[in-house]
């Protein structure tokens, strides 16, 4: 989880039109705020093809900078290269906390990789196809399949059952894993504290991914884990775990 004192980051937002839904963009922003500010918002492509039309109105209700780049040869390379090049304009100005990469497109890796390496919190935002490499290159990574309307991605918004959730191994041994680091002598740890750990971990979930809106209503979902809330927040314990001592909570 990003700290709360990151929420005052100055953020550049870069989007690249060939690999981004237009009916992502207020959620999109939506999630950006809680991160920081979007001082730069900018998108990318050729802007003389019909495809990126539906893109024309987004752009001007939500103020995003279209950058043209023409398509000089069969492909987008052309839109990636200026999208890397303009962050690293932006990455030497020193003006910026942190980067926003919309795409779905793994030839970002390295340049997110490099942002990353200059101190800089970097955000991905793109579909679940995204190629497992510029996922892990990110600090966080957030499919955008989760800011469609439900009528247009119902998977998205489809709840799993206990049953699944339980049969997901991966899932399983994330929130294990970082209940064990996390916890105290009894088994109880910080449900905050696990989803920083477990973040660290993968830096593509998040709860929505499984139809739940909180960290808290897909721990208690899977079943096979105490919550108790307390003033400071929401404490979680494996049910397997035995206490070495009185009880934790």
């Amino acid at each position: 989880m990003v700290p709360a004192s990151d929420g005052n980051l100055s953020l550049a937002v870069l989007i690249d039109a060939d690999n981004a839904n237009p009916g992502i963009v207020d959620g999109l922003l939506a999630e950006v705020a809680k991160f920081g500010v979007a001082s730069v918002k900018r998108i990318y492509g050729d802007w003389t093809t019909p495809n990126l039309g539906a893109w024309k109105q987004v752009l001007l209700e939500h103020s995003i900078q279209p950058v043209q780049q023409f398509r000089y040869t069969t492909g987008k390379n052309a839109t990636d290269s200026a999208m890397i090049i303009d962050a690293m304009d932006l990455l030497y100005s020193g003006t910026y906390d942190g980067f926003c990469i919309v795409s779905s497109d793994s030839d970002f890796t390295r340049l997110a990789s490099r942002l990353r390496e200059a101190g800089k919190r970097v955000m991905g935002f793109g579909e679940k196809k995204t190629p497992k490499p510029f996922v892990s290159a990110c600090d966080r990574f957030i499919y955008t399949e989760v800011f469609l309307p439900a009528e247009n991605e119902p998977e998205a918004a489809k709840a799993k059952s206990a049953k699944e959730l339980r049969q997901d191994t991966r899932l399983m041994n994330l929130i294990r894993k970082a209940i064990e680091e996390t916890s105290d002598d009894d088994g109880w740890a910080h449900l905050g504290g696990v989803g920083s750990n477990v973040s660290k971990q993968a830096p593509e979930f998040q709860a929505r991914n499984y139809g739940y809106a909180k960290l808290s209503d897909l721990v208690e979902a899977i079943g096979l884990f105490e919550t108790v809330r307390r003033e400071k927040g929401v404490l979680v314990r494996d049910k397997k775990t035995k206490p070495k001592g009185g009880n934790g909570a």
